[in-house]
């Protein structure tokens, strides 16, 4: 029997198998449902969902599958109203039960009666964010470059009169804490490969370390992944 977990994008994909495999835990992390990063989770996204649980429903007898995790972004939405999008997902394929929160399974049916195991996750820091605010949270390294930020965002907003956004803010912390402090020279030379979000395969392969593995940002998700340990 196999254990999954399905995620929004190809570096959460990166992380989420990363924690996994700290935890020692018999888990395949799904390729992503490619949500854009800057789209919301309703319409064209939500469809997105649908069909990756199709898919999966067709998949559950030859697959062997015990246990199926979807983890996606909290963004600006509350915990309800992402329940409320998964479960609208869940009755359109599998008309079966819905969940009622985070970390608790539900049973679900394929088409030939081959029973499975449901549940879900929400990516957050203290009921908001995506992957990026997790990855600010858990930094373990000294981060002048990236802190420095805060002082060029409090200028664009005081000069422009421009609010910059605090998921697009998120997103450019973390590449400047990738970049310039935790890579070095050499690897400098090589920055999209091994300085940059396009390379988080590359960083989460040869510097773990520069994340907090232990930090209590992560704790929720830990649990979550122990359901399918």
């Amino acid at each position: 029997m196999s254990n999954i977990v399905i995620v929004e994008s190809k570096n959460d994909a990166i992380f989420m198998q990363a924690m996994v495999d700290k935890l020692n835990c018999d888990i395949q992390v799904e390729k992503p449902i490619y949500i854009d990063d800057y789209e919301r989770l309703e319409g064209l996204s939500e469809t997105k969902l649908i069909t990756t649980l199709k898919d999966l429903k067709a998949d559950l007898q030859k697959r062997d599958i015990e246990k199926i995790g979807i983890i996606i972004d909290i963004d600006n939405s509350s915990e309800q109203e992402r329940l409320e999008l998964v479960n609208k997902c869940i009755k359109e394929v599998f008309k079966s039960e819905t969940l009622s929160s985070t970390k608790q399974f539900i049973d679900i049916c394929g088409d030939n009666g081959t029973k499975a195991q449901l549940a879900c996750y929400f990516t957050n820091v203290e009921g908001k964010g995506e992957l990026e605010t997790l990855l600010k949270e858990i930094k373990a390294r000294e981060s002048p470059y990236a802190d420095c930020l805060d002082s060029w965002r409090s200028c664009i907003e005081e000069k422009e009169g421009k609010k910059i956004k605090q998921k697009d803010f998120d997103k450019f912390w973390i590449s400047n804490y990738i970049r310039y402090d935790t890579c070095s020279k050499k690897e400098q030379q090589q920055v999209e490969k091994k300085c940059s979000m396009h390379g988080f395969d590359y960083v989460m392969e040869h510097k773990k370390d520069i994340w907090d593995w232990d930090n209590p940002a992560l704790d929720d998700l830990k649990e979550f992944f122990k359901l399918f340990c």
